[in-house]
């Protein structure tokens, strides 16, 4: 394997094919970048004397285009990835310019510290995180194999998408959040007096990405732009609605406080509803929240269909309590947020499991059943 570009992302691909018996070639345009990084194990800072299996491109996205072309150019391996966070730019680059674009196939390991350089790497830095694949319409499936070889070598899952989805979803997953983080920290400079004395764990959470390499998240905005715009107009129209209700809800009496506490109620609600969509994530509870019961048939393997079923809606299993209904099934009541619970009955419905919400049942002036409430069709 050859690695061009001796950073973080590079210097940890390389740490973890050396650790699986892999001969690395190291190359940087900064020397002393290669040579540290071969101090620290992770290969030979030199040209190898043959094409080597594949060539890892870990530079800046607007970068990727030249640097293939040059080493397709150079013959320097039999195929050719890259690492950028942006996909779609350096697709057309390959296709408009590189000698040999059916042996290209973009990447990219949904990996990072917040730290940057050869010092920073890990060869664990991959183990059991998603790496997109972005194959174009001329890749061949031998470039696809050495990808894919490539994501196993460090212990990644791999993940094939066109680059265009990938660029739309990177917008919202990854470079929006950048932004928001820095703007959020920046906002820190014009605070008031003793505001780092107060810098709970929750401002950590929000600004700890914050502190990237400036120079580097140019680049790749500047690359995936459309797709951050159009994240950002939104974020925009929902912040043009959240300013006139705190404005609302801030003077005493002003005839829009309803509507405003409404509309912030609202605005947190999809917060909710979009943090249960992420998988391993549950969304938080509180005192008051709705229960969701799910009658059970009593026989062996139903009570894992529902835990696998709940596991999809980001609805942890370990949460809920299991009682018996009657002699043959068993009620299965989950606590979950107000915004979640609609979504999570229709859902289950939808699945074929009998559920609903407890606390629907007794605003709907239902009498309880035997266990707390029959099985009855309300509105979702």
């Amino acid at each position: 394997m050859a690695v061009i570009g001796t950073g973080l992302i590079g210097t940890s691909i390389a740490l973890a094919a050396r650790r699986r018996g892999v001969t690395v070639f190291l190359a940087d345009r900064d020397p002393v970048a290669a040579r540290t990084a071969a101090a620290l194990g992770a290969g030979l800072a030199r040209a190898p004397a043959a094409p080597v299996d594949l060539a890892v491109i870990a530079v800046p996205p607007s970068q990727v285009g030249g640097v293939l072309a040059e080493a397709q150019t150079s013959r320097l391996a039999l195929g050719y990835t890259d690492v950028a966070s942006v996909k779609a730019g350096p697709e057309r680059a390959a296709l408009s310019r590189a000698p040999d674009p059916e042996r290209y196939i973009g990447g990219h390991p949904l990996a990072g510290r917040e730290r940057s350089g050869p010092l920073a790497a890990r060869a664990e830095l991959f183990q059991g995180r998603n790496w997109a694949l972005t194959p174009s319409r001329v890749t061949s499936p031998a470039t696809l194999d050495r990808a894919l070889c490539l994501v196993e070598l460090c212990g990644a899952v791999p993940v094939v998408m066109p680059s265009q989805e990938h660029d739309a979803a990177v917008a919202v997953t990854s470079h929006v959040p950048h932004l928001v983080a820095s703007l959020m920290a920046a906002r820190l400079r014009d605070g008031p007096a003793g505001t780092s004395l107060l810098a709970g764990q929750g401002l950590r959470d929000v600004t700890r990405i914050a502190g990237g390499d400036s120079r580097l998240w140019g680049d790749i905005l500047q690359s995936n732009a459309p797709a951050v715009a159009d994240v950002l107009r939104d974020l925009h129209a929902d912040l043009s609605r959240l300013v006139p209700a705190l404005d609302a809800l801030a003077r005493p009496g002003h005839r829009d406080r309803e509507l405003g506490m409404r509309t912030l109620v609202d605005l947190l609600d999809r917060g909710i509803l979009g943090l249960a969509g992420i998988p391993g994530t549950r969304p938080p509870t509180a005192p008051g929240d709705p229960r969701v019961r799910v009658r059970v048939v009593d026989r062996p393997g139903e009570l894992a269909r529902l835990v696998a079923a709940t596991a999809g809606l980001g609805v942890a299993a370990e949460d809920a309590d299991v009682g018996a209904a009657d002699a043959d099934s068993l009620a299965v009541r989950f606590t979950v947020p107000q915004a979640v619970a609609d979504r999570m009955v229709a859902e289950l419905r939808k699945g074929g499991w009998s559920a609903v919400r407890e606390d629907a049942v007794r605003h709907a002036g239902e009498q309880p059943g035997r266990d707390e409430g029959e099985d009855v069709a309300l509105p979702v």
